[in-house]
């Protein structure tokens, strides 16, 4: 890959980011500001497109970023699609995840 595909890719990353941004943002959604049952039918079905573009976005974002990650390293993809510092970050956030989760625990049992 070519230095000029990491800049076009890298300003497409900007983009997708904007547009993920705008298309994830319940606010935008049809029937914002309404009770859920206060839907019609039909911003029942907008919203729910709304929401499958928003992710399709944040999907096509990601893989952007995989190319991006592909052509700093040199080329070369990781197995599986993951780095080792990216593996070993995920369990450290696993770990917090438990220990707060246990906190909250010890927390809500001592206030009955």
């Amino acid at each position: 890959m070519h230095n000029d595909h990491k800049t076009r890719l890298s300003l497409l990353s900007d983009q997708l980011t904007d547009t993920v941004l705008i298309e994830a943002d319940p606010d935008n959604w049809p029937g914002a500001g309404k009770a859920i049952d206060k839907h019609t039918k039909q911003e029942r079905g907008d919203r729910y497109w709304f929401k499958k573009n928003a992710a399709a976005t944040l999907t096509l974002l990601t893989k952007v970023h995989t190319l991006i990650g592909i052509h700093t390293r040199g080329g070369t993809p990781t197995a599986e699609g993951e780095d080792d510092d990216d593996f070993g970050l995920g369990q450290k956030v696993a770990a917090a995840q438990r220990e707060a989760a246990a906190i909250i625990e010890r927390l809500q049992k001592g206030k009955k």
